[in-house]
């Protein structure tokens, strides 16, 4: 491995946002390999009525990876502006019309994703996980299916229930370049995020299961702060890590990360009990993977802006404690 290793994130939605942000202030070859099944709010509108694949997790890897001086800190900020006025566009944000806009401009999404991380100035590349359009479609363990990320994400139907199998469908391919770049890093990193909508969303395309397994660098899981009702209600961090190895493989994970601070504030964890959600459980043994505990828990609360109606989590990794704890195991 050289001095500036190439490190691939694969997920989306804020996990992929705090391991970019925390990642970039390091000599390393960043590329997020990102889920296009989201379905939720304004991507919802973006893929309707655009008839273009969604742009919000796009949005947020570049926000991640922009420049943070001067003008660029500006642009930052406006790529994450969500409109919260009005009934026409409230809680669609800025970068998601601007990047649909160039979408038009420039004759395809492509090339709009393109021109606007060179407009950010990002630092690292920016690929979907396929140009296929797809949803995903979960079979419960009491039989039905719902298809749809927004409607697994934030469920109609008893959030209790398992999930016993996650597909794409239509079925969708890789796209090629986020497949090579799998295969060719130093680090492949899956999560954190929402385990079934954010990062299996990507392992259930068409050849990425593939590339992982024959990644020639070290295939590494971060385990999420919370559960999530809906999706990994009463889920431990082995149950997480069975629903991970279930798509691409016993023995391909290298390593899983996991938090050891469990100082949670008292009225989060009333907030978060009140969702049918709690810390994870940390119950590894380790006897197929390393496992790295540590605390990796951010001091920071997050805070909704005006207009988002998604589900957000509040407490969050800290990209820092991350991003440190990354680098010193691909030294190891």
């Amino acid at each position: 491995m050289t001095s500036k290793p190439t490190i691939v994130v694969v997920g989306g939605g804020t996990g992929t946002f705090v391991v970019l942000t925390g990642l970039k202030k390091y000599p390393a070859e960043l590329t997020a390999v990102v889920s296009m099944a989201d379905s939720g709010g304004s991507n919802r509108v973006i893929r309707d009525e655009f008839g273009l694949l969604p742009t919000s997790d796009i949005r947020q890897c570049m926000v991640a990876l922009a420049e943070t001086n001067g003008e660029g800190e500006l642009l930052r900020k406006l790529f994450m502006y969500r409109f919260h006025k009005g009934t026409g566009i409230s809680g669609m944000t800025f970068g998601n019309l601007f990047m649909a806009a160039l979408a038009d401009v420039m004759g395809s999404q492509e090339r709009a994703i393109e021109e606007t991380g060179k407009i950010l100035r990002i630092q690292g590349r920016i690929l979907p996980v396929s140009n296929d359009k797809t949803d995903l479609s979960a079979v419960y363990e009491d039989g039905h299916t719902v298809v749809g990320e927004h409607e697994i994400d934030e469920p109609r139907h008893d959030g209790r229930l398992r999930i016993t199998q996650l597909s794409a469908k239509p079925k969708a391919r890789a796209d090629p370049h986020s497949a090579q770049a799998i295969r060719e890093a130093d680090l492949v990193i899956l999560g954190p995020g929402d385990l079934y909508t954010s990062v299996l969303a990507d392992v259930v395309i068409e050849g990425i299961p593939e590339a992982i397994r024959q990644s020639r660098g070290k295939v590494v899981y971060v385990v999420n702060l919370m559960t999530r009702f809906g999706q990994t209600y009463n889920f431990s961090a082995l149950d997480h890590v069975n629903e991970v190895e279930k798509y691409i493989g016993e023995g391909v994970l290298d390593a899983v990360f996991v938090n050891s601070n469990m100082q949670f504030p008292a009225n989060v964890l009333t907030a978060y009990a009140k969702e049918h959600a709690k810390p994870i459980e940390d119950d590894l043994t380790g006897r197929k993977y390393k496992v790295i505990r540590a605390d990796f828990l951010s001091s920071t609360l997050y805070k909704k802006s005006p207009g988002d109606a998604l589900t957000r989590s509040v407490v969050r990794h800290d990209p820092h404690k991350l991003a440190k704890a990354f680098l010193g195991y691909l030294k190891k």
